[in-house]
């Protein structure tokens, strides 16, 4: 896809992200997962800006959008379009495939170019689900792509959302989720590797403290 139609997608996502997000997905995490957002006015609501989070659930995108005030597009494994109804709810929420198993560039590009284009781009820092919710191996994906495009970068915690699912309950379970924002963590100086693992391992302690 190229610049030119990231904009127009943005302009027609923007309706459709607030459509989807104030009629369907805000009051499913409000209600159902009474759902609580801390220090949502740390999100900037305009500029470049790169969202790193933790993953535990593959209901982590939509309800993350609930605790930021500006649309977000989402680099998500190509798997989870395969459902066609949660496919197309995160595909109208902003997301985009990624083939983790060839190290996808194309994906890569995409969310440069949706950055140059003021649109926000949530990349989970492991980039799989972990058990617990919590940072272990962090890649340094998000760090290369705000050197890139210096993009700061908002660490995001998802609190809960590691109970929806259990080998126990095939149907998501109300539990409390929380979301928790992080302070800004500006882009690394360079593309150099130590520069890129400091910036990695800053947004990692970051995500994992507000998991506490």
């Amino acid at each position: 896809m190229k610049k030119t139609e990231i904009k127009e997608l943005k302009k027609k996502n923007t309706a459709i992200f607030k459509i989807t997000k104030f009629t369907i997905v805000n009051p499913i995490f409000r209600v159902y997962f009474r759902g609580k957002v801390i220090n949502g006015d740390k999100v900037p609501t305009t500029g470049k800006l790169i969202i790193v989070s933790n993953h535990a659930s593959v209901f982590d995108p939509p309800l993350l959008v609930c605790g930021l005030n500006r649309p977000v597009s989402f680099m998500a494994k190509q798997e989870l379009f395969s459902a066609p109804a949660f496919g197309n709810l995160i595909t109208a929420l902003g997301a985009y495939p990624v083939d983790r198993e060839k190290g996808d560039r194309n994906a890569i590009r995409q969310a440069m170019m949706r950055i140059d284009t003021g649109w926000a781009t949530c990349l989970f820092l492991e980039g799989t689900r972990t058990l617990d919710g919590r940072i272990y191996e962090p890649k340094m994906g998000a760090a290369l792509i705000s050197a890139k495009t210096q993009a700061p970068l908002l660490p995001v915690c998802l609190i809960g959302t590691e109970k929806i699912l259990t080998p126990h309950h095939k149907f998501p379970q109300p539990v409390p989720v929380t979301i928790k924002i992080g302070d800004l963590i500006q882009p690394p100086t360079s593309s150099n590797k130590d520069e890129l693992l400091r910036i990695t391992a800053e947004c990692a302690d970051s995500i994992n403290q507000l998991h506490q």
